[in-house]
């Protein structure tokens, strides 16, 4: 079992990846009653293949009542569209005991424009970069 503070270590790809490039998504999963130690016992998978993934720059679940939110960024469009590939198996199984009640991508325009057409079936909300920090 997952431990409320577990974290996979992996090592920073680029401390300077530019804003511009990361791209999040933002996935909410409702769990149907009854189910949510079964849903939380399939985030060490989840997590495991997120780990592995080179373009993945964060990857995080937190919980609330019986919404679970999974907290994820990628450097680039790209590094996205391959961590849902992924973590799709797991994430059918996942919608067997959870539906997805809301998806949102943030990034930069130009990255979010290569997402439109392979995550339309997920309906996301598009949050188009602004401005920021970079460290």
């Amino acid at each position: 079992m997952l431990a409320s503070t577990a974290f996979v270590s992996t090592p920073f790809i680029n401390p300077m990846i530019d804003p511009a490039q990361v791209v999040s998504i933002h996935p909410y999963f409702k769990v149907h009653p009854g189910k949510l130690e079964a849903f939380k016992a399939l985030l060490p998978e989840m997590i495991a293949k997120a780990a592995a993934e080179p373009g993945n720059l964060y990857y995080g679940f937190t919980v609330c009542d019986d919404v679970v939110f999974c907290r994820e960024a990628y450097a680039g469009a790209e590094a996205l569209l391959l961590h849902v590939a992924s973590v799709d198996p797991i994430i059918q199984r996942a919608l067997q005991i959870a539906d997805l009640v809301r998806v949102e991508v943030h990034g930069a325009a130009g990255e979010l424009a290569k997402l439109k057409e392979p995550l339309a079936p997920l309906q996301p909300s598009w949050f188009v970069f602004q401005a920021g920090v970079r460290r």
